[in-house]
């Protein structure tokens, strides 16, 4: 309900009125504004949320609606399949025609005009249900079933808790499943740089598929700044191919963040950096035993400070 546990303020432009930022099923914009709009308090708010996000026509101009106008909370709507078959046995129906009802609405038969089930509608109004339920059942294409929501929730609560309580573990996991767009030339140089890219990105109006998966990964990385962390440099010592590394408050990049390096030739950096410090002598001798690292990654590898102050040749001068 508010980014307070992660220390943050809950007036941040970019960050919003939630901390679910990089959380499967709740990180996405559409999905931070669900929870913004219905405030969570309980688990089975948050299935019902999941079951809102992954149906059809049953959030945007049917539950939302309902909601923030007013008619019902979220607990009374239809968030997943089994809501519907419950609360009508709930209000008295007969289990059979009930279980049969629902196969109807969540198949989305009901929606594509097909007949409803014989007598339906009269025995709902004979039991008191509602007439915005019975439009929202028939407002509805597809529902997601139960079972898959409370284990897509019950994932999202676990990753959630590290994101609290052991930021650091969780950050590195989450940006090693987005190494595909992270950028450590861009990410690493501190969150004004950050922010601008964000805006520029939100800003121009043919941005790419790419652009919107480097935002999402930006998303991330401007919480983390926020929250207080930061990244060490790249080290040709410390970094992996392609984890994260945790030193004291700080994030190590992997080689596999250098835009155009493959995940071979990351793999090969690892492997001749295992050696230890000051196992290479110069850039040189580097560039010999990681033969599939080209000169372009030598240079951004310079630029990140992953080479500290190592000389280009093994030649000495003598005077």
């Amino acid at each position: 309900r508010s980014p307070a546990p992660l220390g943050l303020p809950d007036d941040d432009p970019i960050i919003g009125k939630t901390g679910t930022i990089g959380i499967p099923e709740f990180g996405t914009a559409f999905t931070r504004q669900m929870l913004v709009d219905t405030q969570p308090e309980e688990f089975d708010t948050l299935v019902r949320l999941s079951g809102f996000s992954h149906g059809t026509d049953v959030w945007l101009g049917n539950a939302k609606d309902i909601i923030l106008g007013g008619t019902a909370s979220v607990k009374e709507t239809i968030g997943c399949r089994d809501d519907i078959m419950l609360y009508l046995i709930s209000k008295g129906m007969e289990p059979k025609l009930a279980f049969k009802f629902m196969e109807a609405v969540r198949k989305g038969s009901i929606h594509r005009g097909r007949p409803w089930p014989e007598g339906i509608v009269e025995q709902m109004k004979d039991l008191d249900v509602p007439d915005w339920y019975i439009e929202s059942c028939r407002k509805i294409q597809y529902l997601f079933p139960k079972a898959h929501a409370v284990a897509y929730v019950m994932m999202a609560f676990r990753i959630a808790w590290f994101k609290v309580h052991y930021p650091l573990a969780y950050y590195s996991c989450y940006f090693y499943r987005r190494r595909d767009s992270f950028d450590a030339v861009l990410m690493t140089r501190g969150i004004e740089t950050v922010r601008r890219k964000l805006n520029a990105i939100k800003n121009d109006e043919n941005a790419s598929k790419k652009d919107e998966d480097t935002y999402t990964t930006l998303e991330a990385v401007y919480e983390f700044y926020l929250r207080g962390f930061d990244f060490a440099p790249m080290d040709i010592y410390k970094s992996k191919a392609s984890h994260f590394v945790i030193e004291g408050n700080r994030l190590i990049p992997p080689f596999i963040a250098i835009a155009g390096l493959g995940e071979t030739a990351a793999g090969d950096l690892e492997k001749c950096g295992g050696g230890g410090e000051g196992s290479f002598i110069s850039v040189e001798e580097l560039m010999g035993a990681c033969p599939k690292v080209s000169k372009t990654n030598i240079e951004q590898l310079k630029e990140l400070g992953a080479l500290g102050a190592m000389p280009d040749t093994s030649q000495m001068s003598l005077f």
